[in-house]
């Protein structure tokens, strides 16, 4: 191996050492935010209590992809969520133990023909004086369908979809169509429209979510940028369809 790239053995023992260091450097993660040490997020949350209660039914692809995926700094951020990871969720205790629980009102956040939105004439009167149970489907628009598939009883809930249009700041990532949003964008406009309706607490502030969103979008980009001017090995097989520095936007920097 040495006389085949005509190294001396203490270039090679050093190459060897340095790339260990960075993969062991990388692969320690925050076991909070699921993110890379050095680009964990904690710092950049704080607690956002709507008074709605989101519980993110995680596809278990979405739960091992922590370079792209905002469901775990969703939950980080937003007090009392959890995250369920399935896809047949119908024998999941947990979530059988909440449906069930006369506390809440639960609503699925997705789209449909009769689907409620926030500001739609007697759905508040509907809601009554129960706690909103937010489900939401954490996964690509591909594998939501597979959790649909898999869980169809998650149809027979009441769904709660946007009134507004809305784009994703989501710069890295190209979503199938512009109005897909994140899972983070997703529970930030809808507490916006619930506070809107007087569906939860006005006087919480929810732009954390978007705040440890964007610094997570920049660090995305930064990080882009510095494989491609050499500053940071190139361990992802399929970087090399990002070769060209993307800027980064304004709202993220």
């Amino acid at each position: 191996m040495v006389t085949a790239v005509n190294l001396p053995d203490k270039s090679v023992i050093v190459v060897c050492f340095l790339s260990c260091y960075t993969a062991s450097t990388m692969s320690d993660r925050c076991y909070n935010c699921f993110r890379p040490v050095q680009y964990c997020l904690c710092k950049y949350t704080k607690p956002v209590d709507p008074g709605v209660k989101f519980v993110l039914l995680m596809h278990p692809k979405e739960a091992r992809r922590q370079r792209t995926g905002t469901g775990h700094i969703t939950h980080v951020t937003l007090v009392d969520s959890e995250i369920l990871v399935g896809c047949d969720f119908s024998k999941d205790v947990r979530l059988q133990e909440l449906l069930h629980d006369g506390q809440y009102f639960p609503v699925l956040l997705y789209p449909g023909e009769n689907a409620w939105t926030a500001e739609k004439d007697g759905f508040r009167e509907t809601v009554g004086g129960k706690k909103l149970l937010v489900l939401v489907i954490d996964a690509t628009w591909f594998c939501s369908r597979k959790v649909i598939e898999a869980s169809p009883f998650l149809l027979d809930l009441p769904r709660l979809s946007f009134s507004g249009q809305y784009r994703s700041e989501f710069t890295f990532k190209r979503e199938p169509r512009p109005e897909y949003i994140s899972t983070i964008e997703s529970c930030y406009y809808l507490i916006k429209e619930l506070q809107a309706a007087g569906l939860a607490d006005k006087d919480a502030d929810p732009e954390p979510l978007m705040t440890v969103f964007r610094k997570m979008v920049h660090d995305q980009l930064q990080a882009q940028n510095d494989r491609i001017d050499g500053k940071l090995p190139d361990t992802h097989a399929y970087n090399w369809k990002y070769r060209k520095k993307i800027e980064i936007p304004e709202n993220v920097r």
